[in-house]
């Protein structure tokens, strides 16, 4: 497996890793991050399309670049992948062509052929797309196949993003793209660094992703109590403030953030569903913990692979937004953990699609730092 790091310069396409000998025909799957405006203003899959003829090509707007050990903003990276054995395939889904995000993954999985399929990766519109709905219908298409991946961002606007598939990116997109074969290895590792604290409190009310009361009271009206001169930033500042849900069944508490709030009915709206019952808490930052949790993300990856050609980072929005200048720490942090030879690469996103580290089922997260680690065996 071969992976070649490119960013955008100057109107050209630039590669980071250029000692690596293989021609651009011999790439078999491109993946590019990069920000809305850019993927909206330039023709970015016609130019990359004509640099790998024989590559599927999948496009995802980012609220952040992660390319090797740099964050950038609003800069258009591509990372080239060749296989010796491994075989793609790859499917894309409409949201308005379903009835909910759980028929757009079912219809997306059947797309795929099933034979020798071994792991999957997917990248969402992350405004039209119910992402708790989504991974439902993904785990119960794909089986006991591993998927990760993450849902596209827009830097902080929380408006509208792009995702494409052999084609420039749109609205309301899906894309699942199949790894074929027995020789690919592929692992994750997943982590936050979040401190929860104040009372544990129960939805009260909600419906889907939408949150109307906990406890009883306006969930937006709580909070407000605890954003203080911040209130007038909403909804990006309610990313200071994160919530710990406790689901029965799951093995540990799943970090939601916010996407909107509308001041009109009080509601809050998250990047996954929030169910009636469940026990919360709220979660703030600390810097140190949310940079040395990006490290034990990256050596959970390695438990099983030790020397990954590719390392794939999807971390969240959230954790940009409150690391500010230190972001790049979180990054490094990761960097250390790999070899040098390891091409690392990725976005920040509006939510990270992953297994808990001990578990096989993809869930949704947010507020993690999510990392997905390639090596194809000999």
């Amino acid at each position: 497996m071969k992976a070649k790091l490119f960013n955008y310069t100057a109107g050209q396409w630039i590669a980071e890793n250029g000692e690596e000998n293989i021609a651009a025909d011999q790439f078999q799957l491109v993946l590019c991050f990069g920000g809305k405006d850019l993927l909206q203003t330039i023709d970015v899959y016609l130019q990359l399309k004509s640099l790998f003829t024989n590559a599927d090509i999948a496009l995802c707007s980012a609220a952040g670049e992660i390319y090797q050990q740099t964050v950038c903003d609003n800069a258009l990276i591509a990372i080239a992948l060749a296989f010796d054995s491994t075989t793609i395939k790859t499917s894309l889904a409409n949201i308005n062509e379903y009835e909910n995000s759980y028929a757009a993954a079912i219809g997306l999985i059947e797309k795929l052929p099933k034979e020798e399929l071994s792991y999957i990766l997917t990248f969402a519109d992350g405004n039209m797309v119910n992402g708790s709905e989504l991974i439902k219908g993904l785990n119960v298409a794909t089986g006991n196949i591993l998927v990760t991946g993450g849902l596209a961002g827009d830097d902080a606007n929380f408006k509208s993003t792009l995702v494409g598939l052999n084609q420039n990116p749109g609205e309301g997109n899906i894309i699942a793209i199949g790894f074929y074969g027995n020789r690919l290895l592929v692992t994750h590792g997943s982590q936050g660094g979040w401190d929860m604290f104040g009372l544990e409190r129960t939805v009260t009310r909600s419906q889907a992703n939408v949150l109307y009361e906990i406890n009883g009271e306006s969930a937006l009206d709580l909070y407000k109590k605890y954003l203080g001169p911040d209130v007038d930033n909403l909804p990006a500042s309610a990313l200071l403030f994160p919530l710990a849900i406790s689901i029965p069944g799951f093995s540990e508490p799943i970090v939601r953030t916010i996407l909107s709030i509308d001041e009109d009915k009080k509601t809050m709206t998250f990047a996954g569903d929030i169910p009636e019952g469940s026990q919360v808490r709220l979660m703030k930052a600390n810097f140190d913990n949310l940079i040395e949790a990006s490290s034990h993300a990256a050596t959970n990856s390695l438990k099983q692979n030790q020397k990954p050609d590719f390392a794939l980072l999807i971390s969240c929005v959230g954790r940009k937004l409150i690391l500010g200048p230190r972001t790049e720490e979180e990054v490094e942090a990761v960097a250390e953990v790999f070899a040098k030879e390891t091409t690392i690469a990725g976005f920040y996103s509006y939510g990270e699609i992953s297994p808990f580290n001990n578990s096989g089922t993809c869930q949704l997260h947010n507020q993690t730092m999510t990392i997905t680690s390639f090596y194809e065996l000999p």
